[in-house]
């Protein structure tokens, strides 16, 4: 379920007016700019940025990007874009950033449903005047590459069929490969990078039931290299992407400084749709709402921004 909070009535004429009588004067005036934005769906944001463009002959989003500044102004730019540009952006900066994140690559390519992923990829073509295969294959070698490019290029199949001797064979397949630090992993990407997302999940049931252990947990045990934490990743995503949020939550609150860049990135990709279930995980497994955690540690309107996507 979603924690976003939107009123029953809204005029994007007047929210765009609103707007612009907030970026008038010295600074602008937040608390009208997250009491608007921070309560609309996305649909009523996009109606919003183009009545704002047709009455002022300018873009919102360059005008929020000029009027605010700091943590405040990426989580908001990015709750302005459509969910597949936003994703395209997360995963461009992901790719070409110093320290690069193909964690994020790797949520993304394996939380978004089939027909998501493909809007994604045609949003980056769009932004970027390249495909999202390219650039993933320009900054990655060996394993690494073979497998990120084969979960952003998939078009996962999305029935419940499951073969169940098939899910057997393959999770023997897993437990050689990963057995061994240095194993064979051409057949694991094989497995992750062509299967559904539901023969996945008994594949890896399977494993835990003969192995006693779930395949997540024995990779933690391998090496922490880019290419056994994007495999982590995966799996964990596709397992149960709720748990995964709840944890990348967990570890940008719990770290020496948060890590705004993880808990924006989830709050605002998953506002619409499942931060609901994964605030309730989140109280769960730390005994403490996520929004009294999120208002500890971060401050400003940036906090005030979050905790109104939260409904707080």
């Amino acid at each position: 379920m979603a924690t976003l909070v939107v009123p029953n009535q809204t005029s994007p004429l007047e929210d765009a007016e609103a707007l612009h009588k907030a970026f008038k004067g010295w600074g602008a005036d937040n608390k009208a700019i997250i009491a608007i934005l921070g309560h609309r769906n996305v649909s009523q944001r996009q109606e919003i940025r183009k009545a704002y463009e047709e009455l002022f002959q300018e873009d919102l989003i360059k005008r929020l990007e000029s009027e605010i500044s700091g943590d405040f102004e990426k989580a908001v730019y990015r709750w302005m874009l459509e969910p597949a540009d936003r994703d395209a952006v997360l995963a461009n900066v992901a790719i070409r950033n110093g320290n690069k994140d193909y964690n994020v690559v790797v949520e993304i390519a394996c939380v978004l449903s089939a027909e998501e992923l493909l809007e994604m990829r045609r949003a980056y073509h769009n932004r970027y005047k390249r495909s999202l295969e390219e650039d993933v294959a320009a900054n990655t070698t060996g394993n690494l590459r073979q497998l990120l490019v084969g979960l952003v290029s998939i078009f996962r199949y999305e029935g419940d069929e499951v073969n169940a001797r098939l899910a057997q064979t393959e999770a023997n397949i897993l437990h050689e490969s990963v057995k061994e630090k240095k194993g064979n992993y051409e057949e694991v990407i094989r497995i992750l990078t062509t299967r559904s997302k539901t023969q996945l999940v008994a594949t890896f049931n399977r494993y835990r039931d003969e192995h006693a252990i779930s395949i997540s947990k024995k990779l933690l045990d391998q090496t922490s290299d880019d290419f056994h934490k994007a495999l982590h990743t995966a799996i964990r995503c596709i397992n149960d992407h709720k748990k995964y949020y709840e944890k990348v939550l967990r570890h940008a609150i719990k770290k020496f400084g948060t890590d705004e860049d993880g808990l924006s990135r989830v709050v605002v990709t998953r506002a619409e749709k499942d931060l609901k279930d994964i605030k309730g995980l989140y109280y769960k497994r730390n005994s403490v709402h996520l929004e009294d955690a999120v208002a500890k540690d971060i401050s400003g309107d940036y906090k005030k921004f979050i905790l109104t996507l939260l409904g707080k």
